[in-house]
């Protein structure tokens, strides 16, 4: 009797127990979509270890979990790893980086991508604000692989999220509805893609919102705009003239070398770590707040050089926390560099330029980015025989003139059994000191014959003079001039063809000056060194 005794009560312990799990996930539906999302990542790396197709669920670690217990590359779902074209593929390195020098230590900075999800029920969708609207969705959008990787990684399907995305962002669409079938996992890879693909977009946040459905499908989507929509039109100009205060500069110079490093070295000078700066994620901070985190240096080096015409990526990954760098081809070769990493109180060159190899004890690339090429440089050749070579081809005694002979002792193998790491330390030539950026835009200035105070360098300041300068010449048939870099013209060619100059500074000027009637004709003088005068020919009553 006590025996059955026993077993009812356990029987009714574990109904009741089951009456208030049910209780509990009934009245937290976060708790059903977090369960939701654990079983669909067991689902997933199942399915990659199956060799099925699968969502993107498993791509995406917790920042607690060792990087080494990764699901294989080559073996994740859902990714379009074909777009490498039979280029080299990333390899993770054997051991998680470590090795953080006292330098650089805290130089970090990089917020990962954060979503917040709501389920909701089927008969709530008809009542979503923005229900069957999907904004725009760039249909017409294409994109070069070569600069815009991400977006290539994507399958077909998830490229039209994307397009989609992108298009909303531009107009300012905050809310819309998905042009096809997304899943929340594989909404998370897309915005990554675009975010990732497009430092221009610096007013996009590193967040997002989405409600979906208990399948998992996403009935709507809500990007978030930092505080910059507020005044974009200025935001942009004051962004451009920025960048091009420092791309105009470089394009002067010969290779994609030389352009990159003056990009490195101007970015250096130009921006300062600062943890606590404002929209620190975004190449804004950097390039107009002049203070940002490793995201904001790297989405701002990112963003010169793509107007340079190099391709460059933003890659995100594991320095001892969650850090950002980037990734550069030169001579078709893919190479790392970390700005932030060489903007130490004595900017350094340890971090330009580097293979996967060197960068393997400090930096670890997760989530999308490790889908970019591999960074292996530029082919390693032999190493020369330093030995002279007779004309009967035996090698002189070596022992004849030695003290003309040169210390050889740093180019002995010290370790035999790592002769790929001897190899590499070769005494390096003599370097010529490099001008700065200073130097070079004192140069151009002298080659247009012009002092620095006479330029405008962004649409803002353009704006300002032209509207002191018209209200100084007053009403009639008058003429007046300013000096800016050759690369601004295109920004001021446009306002006129727009007509947004009459905002940006003929509205208030005729306001001040108390005139109804304006008319103009624009004449452009090359002056040399990347700049031009233009002359306003003006009529006002």
């Amino acid at each position: 009797m006590k025996v059955l005794k026993t077993i009812f009560f356990f029987i009714m312990g574990l109904i009741m127990m089951g009456c208030v799990g049910i209780l509990l996930f009934a009245l937290n539906p976060s708790l059903t979509a977090m369960l939701a999302e654990k079983v669909d990542r067991i689902d997933s790396a199942q399915a990659g270890q199956d060799g099925q197709s699968g969502g993107l669920g498993g791509l995406f670690q917790d920042k607690e979990e060792p990087a080494d217990s990764q699901v294989p590359i080559e073996s994740q779902p859902g990714i379009n790893t074909d777009w490498l074209e039979g280029e080299s593929g990333y390899e993770q390195p054997d051991i998680a980086p470590v090795e953080v020098p006292d330098s650089v230590s805290g130089k970090m900075g990089y917020e990962p991508v954060q979503e917040e999800a709501l389920e909701i029920d089927e008969d709530e969708v008809d009542n979503l604000p923005e229900a069957k609207d999907p904004g725009e969705i760039g249909s017409d959008l294409t994109f070069d692989r070569e600069v815009y990787p991400y977006y290539a990684m994507l399958e077909a399907d998830m490229q039209q999220i994307y397009n989609q995305i992108y298009a909303n962002a531009l107009s300012l669409t905050a809310s819309f509805t998905p042009v096809t079938t997304v899943s929340v996992n594989q909404l998370k890879t897309v915005f990554e893609a675009v975010y990732n693909d497009h430092p221009e977009l610096f007013w996009l946040d590193t967040g997002y919102s989405c409600k979906y459905l208990r399948s998992g499908r996403c009935a709507e989507i809500t990007l978030k705009f930092n505080e910059t929509v507020d005044y974009l039109e200025q935001a942009r100009m004051n962004f451009e003239g920025a960048a091009r205060s420092i791309t105009d500069q470089a394009q002067s110079l010969g290779s994609p070398y030389e352009k990159e490093k003056y990009v490195h070295d101007a970015l250096m000078e130009l921006a300062e770590y600062d943890v606590t700066s404002p929209m620190n994620q975004s190449a804004y901070s950097a390039l107009v707040g002049g203070k940002s985190v490793c995201a904001g240096y790297a989405r701002a080096f990112q963003y010169m050089m793509q107007m340079l015409g190099i391709p460059c990526y933003y890659c995100t990954g594991y320095a001892g926390e969650d850090h950002a760098w980037n990734i550069v081809k030169l001579d078709g070769a893919y190479r790392n560099v970390d700005v932030t990493w060489d903007d130490t109180e004595e900017p350094t060159y340890n971090y330009f330029n580097k293979t996967d190899r060197e960068y393997a004890a400090t930096h670890r690339r997760t989530g999308l980015s490790v889908y970019l090429p591999a960074c292996e440089g530029a082919e390693e050749k032999p190493m020369p025989d330093t030995r002279d070579v007779t004309e009967d081809g035996n090698s002189p005694d070596v022992t004849e003139d030695a003290g003309d002979t040169e210390d050889i002792s740093d180019l002995i193998n010290p370790n035999p059994i790592q002769p790929m790491e001897w190899q590499g330390k070769v005494r390096e030539e003599p370097v010529e000191p490099q001008p700065t950026v200073e130097d070079k835009k004192q140069e151009n200035l002298n080659k247009a014959g012009i002092t620095e105070e006479q330029v405008r360098d962004t649409m803002q300041e353009y704006y300002e003079d032209c509207q002191k300068l018209l209200e100084g010449v007053g009403t009639g048939d008058r003429q007046f001039t300013n000096v800016v870099p050759e690369t601004l013209w295109n920004s001021i060619e446009q306002a006129y063809n727009k007509g947004d100059y009459w905002k940006g500074y003929v509205n208030q000027a005729l306001k001040n000056m108390g005139a109804e009637y304006f008319a103009i004709q624009l004449q452009v003088e090359s002056l040399g060194g990347g700049y031009y005068r233009i002359y306003h020919n003006v009529y006002t009553y």
